[in-house]
């Protein structure tokens, strides 16, 4: 690998934003803990670009890379301390919890090129998805709808609907039913 002249591709505008959201982030989100403020963190997070329902719980503590690269459906939660890297899109449908911890990866490198250039790859979670604390959600993966990762999970791979998995990585433990 040659790193000396390592590119990520992020234009200036965009160097820019980084900076601005985390002035914001710092000043304006995180001192704001308390659920009373719930809506103003998703007001913020949209003056930035972000895609959110207004019934949407984002806790103060979340680290969110780019609020623009963020959709987050109806009654879904991001709960304290999971880490967002979301130079890529990551996309969490409705009724969706992501629990205390977990860390949703949206990029990664191409480790067969000297220069190992950035690669943006979406994550995208279904709806009724429950993400249990510690996670690690890999670049590229969709998760459909109605799954558990059970905690401290490793998912780098697609993961079918109606379905439970866990380990690392992550393999189906068996099939989720309703009564």
């Amino acid at each position: 690998m040659e790193l000396a002249h390592y590119n990520h591709s992020f234009s200036l505008r965009n160097k820019m934003a980084r900076l601005i959201w985390n002035i914001v982030r710092l000043l304006f989100f995180r001192l704001f803990v308390s659920r009373l403020f719930k809506k103003w963190r998703i007001l913020v997070l949209k003056c930035f670009g972000a895609k959110l329902a207004w019934s949407s719980h984002i806790y103060a503590s979340v680290q969110i890379w780019a609020p623009w690269n963020l959709e987050v459906g109806k009654n879904s939660s991001l709960g304290p301390k999971v880490d967002c890297y979301n130079q890529g899109k990551v996309s969490i449908g409705a009724n969706t919890i992501i629990s205390q911890k977990s860390y949703l990866c949206a990029s990664t490198h191409d480790y067969t090129k000297k220069d190992f250039p950035l690669i943006l790859k979406p994550i995208t979670i279904g709806n009724g998805v429950w993400i249990a604390a510690d996670a690690f959600i890999g670049p590229g993966v969709y998760i459909h709808n109605n799954v558990i990762v059970a905690a401290r999970s490793v998912v780098t791979k697609n993961v079918d609907k109606n379905t439970i998995v866990g380990g690392n990585p992550a393999q189906l433990i068996k099939s989720r039913s309703f009564e």
